[in-house]
């Protein structure tokens, strides 16, 4: 540590936290791809049928969150993944379910935006395991 700095300064982690993130975040993605996709079947029975309205914004969705998934070690993922609940819970118009699955899944969201912020903070002050003062 140097004279000069108030911050002591840290080892990085021997594995990589981020990694393991990424994989959370896209396995997160790949959930909610199989539960928006499973909406089709509610729409087509409880919601009057899927027309092309419907069904091309469903299937728009779907089709995004899938490719998302690949994306996630970009820098700005994890706010692109909120943003995209604000689509799935816009679904609500075509059945009230599928706003409910858009909330469920911001609320995993957040909590995955806070279990990042927590981590960040950890590496920060050293308290990871593995981690040593220089």
């Amino acid at each position: 540590m140097t004279e000069n700095s108030t911050h002591p300064q840290f080892t990085p982690p021997p594995t990589d936290p981020w990694k393991g993130f990424r994989g959370v975040m896209a396995g997160t993605l790949i959930l909610e791809v199989i539960v928006v996709a499973l909406t089709f079947p509610v729409v087509a029975k409880l919601a009057g049928g899927v027309t092309w309205v419907s069904g091309l914004y469903l299937g728009a969705v779907t089709l995004i969150l899938l490719l998302l998934s690949g994306r996630q070690g970009k820098p700005h993922a994890l706010e692109i993944n909120l943003v995209m609940q604000v689509f799935v819970i816009a679904g609500g118009v075509f059945h009230w379910s599928i706003a409910v699955v858009g909330a469920v899944f911001a609320c995993v969201w957040i909590y995955i935006a806070y279990i990042k912020r927590d981590v960040a903070k950890r590496i920060e002050q050293g308290r990871l395991p593995g981690q040593q003062a220089i």
